[in-house]
């Protein structure tokens, strides 16, 4: 899930992402780009148009319907939590909610959703955050290799 979205590609590349793993992608608006645009559907590639997407018209219509949809998971560079310590493979159901490009979630998500917050591990000083479609792969695939390891 992407609140408020600004670059195409990235959209495009969480979305590749989301169906290689049979995960819906859920966007927040307002969206920096038009969904119709060819850069996102190239980002997608040939793909777009199988992809599960909900696009939702503001956080308050997603919010009410987020217990329907499982386990939220908000990402930030300011939780103290790793990704890897978060049991997302726990439940049926869980929501990687990741914020936009410049400036990650909105405060009051933060403050709202502080004990749900997880960060991914970066080692070096020099490196404030990963960019958004790396950030929505690794975190899938953290997903699916949890589920993975409490079946086997």
């Amino acid at each position: 899930m992407l609140v408020h979205p600004e670059i195409h590609w990235n959209t495009g590349n969480a979305g590749r992402t989301c169906l290689a793993t049979g995960a819906t992608l859920h966007l927040i608006e307002p969206l920096g780009f038009s969904l119709a645009d060819r850069e996102v559907k190239r980002a997608g590639l040939d793909y777009w148009e199988h992809l599960d997407l909900r696009v939702w018209p503001s956080w308050d219509a997603f919010e009410h319907e987020l217990p329907t949809l499982g386990e939220p998971y908000f990402f930030s560079p300011k939780a103290t939590r790793l990704v890897w310590d978060a049991p997302l493979g726990a439940s049926n159901g869980v929501v990687l909610v990741f914020g936009r490009e410049t400036d990650g979630l909105p405060a009051e998500l933060l403050e709202r959703y502080r004990d749900r917050l997880v960060a991914m591990p970066i080692l070096s000083p020099l490196v404030r955050s990963l960019n958004l479609s790396t950030s929505v792969a690794i975190a899938v695939y953290e997903v699916l290799r949890q589920r993975r390891a409490s079946i086997g």
